[in-house]
């Protein structure tokens, strides 16, 4: 049972360097807002209730151009690149989620953002899951794609798989070992967390290996993992004071992936969750079937308004 759940612990990146990966609507703009001690870099479009979009590991925002522009007419989107991945900057800590959450509750006030919904896939879930902890009466509306968050449900037993080496995978030694094979390690993840690796395309493994292979960004990407024991302390003592989020929570999976588990493990924090299973999906669902994952969110999103 939980060779599927593990299967989608794998973690997302993404940004424009050298090949194509889907644009994001001509009109949103890029920016950086220094907060929380960290410069974070942002796409920022749209109109309406606004919508924050967070990425995970081998992937950075870029991965949410398709649903930014679906949701450019309705909401205002905003997509920072967490800190040290993509092009934001490379602190020397604060990996830990409830930083990183505190890093959202900066940008959010930067941007005078009061109330807003969350959508996060893969790491993004356990930063999303942070700020929730931190602002649930801000977030109107939270969907948590294909990934655990440490420390809750059965997260021991998820640690027990070993497709889920690379959660202890890091220091300097192996920081040495993939200098300059960014794109090897990230293979590993694109095709074995896949239900197609072909879906995961050229353009795409280009484009964020070589925003992995940025000074700095593999030594970021191994401290997000090394800071799981920490979170899972953090989200055990929020849980154990009583407490559990109370928002409409959609629990994605993808079907060849978390699938039904995702739902199963997030009852475990949150009194309001609706499961769903994207179709013909690994772990990449942005990438093996956006447009299944598209439409589940905007009804999802739209179904508060």
């Amino acid at each position: 049972m939980f060779k599927s759940i593990l299967a989608a612990t794998a973690l997302c990146l993404a940004v424009p360097v050298a090949a194509e990966v889907p644009p994001f609507p001509a009109h949103f703009q890029s920016r950086d807002i220094t907060a929380n001690g960290v410069t974070l870099h942002l796409r920022v479009g749209g109109k309406g209730p606004a919508v924050l979009l967070l990425h995970g590991y081998g992937e950075t925002g870029d991965m949410w151009a398709p649903l930014a522009a679906a949701l450019q007419d309705n909401h205002t989107v905003i997509v920072p690149d967490l800190r040290g991945m993509g092009l934001s900057s490379h602190p020397a800590d604060g990996f830990d989620k409830m930083t990183q959450g505190r890093d959202m509750q900066a940008v959010l006030a930067a941007l005078g953002i009061e109330h807003y919904d969350v959508v996060a896939h893969d790491i993004g879930n356990m930063v999303a899951f942070a700020l929730a902890t931190q602002q649930p009466g801000r977030i109107g509306r939270l969907v948590l794609i294909d990934a655990p968050v440490p420390g809750v449900g059965p997260w021991d037993e998820i640690l027990k798989n070993p497709l889920l080496w690379h959660f202890r995978f890091g220091g300097p030694d192996m920081e040495r070992l993939v200098a300059g094979r960014e794109r090897i390690y990230l293979d590993r993840f694109w095709n074995e967390f896949s239900a197609n690796p072909a879906r995961f395309d050229e353009a795409s493994r280009q484009h964020y290996a070589a925003l992995y292979a940025r000074p700095g960004a593999m030594h970021s990407g191994f401290a997000q993992f090394a800071a799981f024991d920490r979170d899972a302390a953090d989200n055990r003592a929020w849980l154990a004071a009583g407490n559990k989020l109370t928002m409409p929570l959609l629990a994605l999976g993808g079907e060849k992936s978390f699938g039904p588990m995702m739902a199963t493990v997030m009852r475990a924090a949150a009194t309001n969750v609706t499961e769903g299973v994207i179709p013909d999906s690994g772990h990449w669902i942005m990438e093996e079937n956006p447009k299944a994952t598209v439409a589940r969110v905007v009804t999802f999103l739209d179904s508060g308004r």
